[in-house]
């Protein structure tokens, strides 16, 4: 019974602290310090933000509170109506971060370009009753906007976070939920959604997906297969020529996807301006040309037997060795930036390390197999220089 009680206790606990956690997720069941009280609130997906508002139709007056919790201490935020777009250029901004005095400074900030600095400035309607305060890891801004509403109600918002040098704003990240942080609001409805979820938001996102995927998958998954059967099916005398065609078409088909996702790449880049990831760029671009340096230098291999095709193969397999070891590296980049779920990272690691531990066994077999033929032909030979000499003098 005492065992039964106090696993029932337990239980109790576990149920407690789960619904506890969940409601701290939530805006609906807020209060504010002040008591301010809001007919609306929004939890918004990513950057563990929270929009509480009461809208006026009558006089086009929105009074809001924009939250954003477990902001460590040295940052700041933003949350912006974007008359125009749903993106970050043509965005009016207010802007809050906390000074070493121990205030808090909040000002508006037109955004008219993506090389913004957060400057001070008048924004495209009239905000009033701006102020921001900063306790226990949580932002909270208010103001009240003026914004007659011709959209049936719908306004685009943006919302970002950045770290501080000083009282100095430094630029945001412009990878994971930081290129996520946009959403259409309804005011009538009170009903939200991202734009990473429909429209040209969804769009990019499914292009950013796309160009991983196939990046993935033939740089960095069907091109070091296609090295593992080149250098290890050949040792096989069974395989015969078997390994070649399965070479060939385990790269060639790696080279077609890869220039896929790689021109994905490219269109993206140019449809991001303002976001600019140079390394991952410059990786890509390298990577293009040496692969397709190495396909058309196929068409150049020198016969077997040819007194180049030895400096052939020393410039095939450097170039290919380092295809590969630039598609895992910018790989990883890519993953870096498009910050998805862990398991994808976990997955693509999997793969990775399962392939690399193939390689490993199969070079040992392969060693194994060369010094055993080695010694076998050359036992032979010397068995039949031995078998010559008898008969010579028999």
């Amino acid at each position: 019974m005492a065992k039964s009680s106090t696993l029932l206790l337990c239980l109790s606990v576990f149920i407690f602290i789960i619904t506890e956690s969940s409601l701290a997720q939530t805006c609906s069941n807020y209060r504010f310090s002040s008591n301010s009280l809001f007919e609306s609130c929004n939890d918004l997906p990513v950057l563990d933000s929270f929009l509480h508002y009461t809208y006026d139709s009558s006089s086009g007056s929105l009074q809001v509170a924009y939250r954003h919790t477990n902001l460590s201490p040295g940052k700041w935020v933003a949350w912006a109506v974007n008359p125009s777009s749903t993106g970050m250029v043509g965005a009016q901004a207010i802007v809050a971060y906390p000074i070493s005095d121990g205030t808090v400074r909040a000002y508006t900030s037109p955004i008219d370009s993506y090389q913004t600095s957060l400057q001070e400035g008048d924004l495209s309607f009239n905000v009033s009753m701006l102020s921001a305060t900063y306790q226990n890891n949580e932002m909270i801004v208010f103001a009240t906007l003026s914004l007659p509403l011709t959209n049936g109600g719908n306004i685009n918002i943006v919302w970002q976070d950045g770290s501080l040098s000083g009282n100095s704003l430094l630029p945001h990240p412009t990878s994971g939920n930081n290129i996520r942080s946009v959403s259409t609001l309804n005011l009538f409805s009170g009903t939200s959604a991202s734009t990473s979820g429909g429209g040209a938001g969804d769009s990019k996102l499914k292009k950013r997906n796309i160009h991983g995927i196939l990046n993935a998958v033939s740089w960095g998954i069907m091109m070091p297969i296609g090295a593992i059967i080149a250098r290890y099916l050949r040792v096989s005398k069974s395989a015969g020529p078997a390994w070649f065609y399965l070479h060939v078409t385990c790269q060639a088909s790696a080279y077609i996807i890869g220039v896929a996702g790689w021109a994905t790449g490219i269109k993206l880049g140019s449809e991001s301006e303002g976001i600019q990831f140079s390394t991952h760029r410059a990786i890509g671009i390298a990577l293009f040309c040496l692969a397709t340096v190495q396909v058309f230098a196929m068409f150049l291999r020198p016969k077997p037997e040819h007194k180049y095709r030895v400096y052939w193969n020393i410039y095939h397999h450097t170039v290919g060795y380092t295809v590969i070891i630039l598609a895992v590296v910018n790989i990883f980049k890519g993953l870096d930036i498009l910050s998805p779920e862990k398991q994808w990272r976990n997955a693509y690691t999997a793969i990775i390390v399962t392939l690399g531990l193939v390689a490993a066994v199969l070079e040992g077999f392969t060693w194994y197999v060369v010094i055993k033929r080695g010694k076998a032909e050359e036992s032979s030979k010397t068995s039949q220089l031995g078998n010559g000499g008898r008969s010579q003098y028999a």
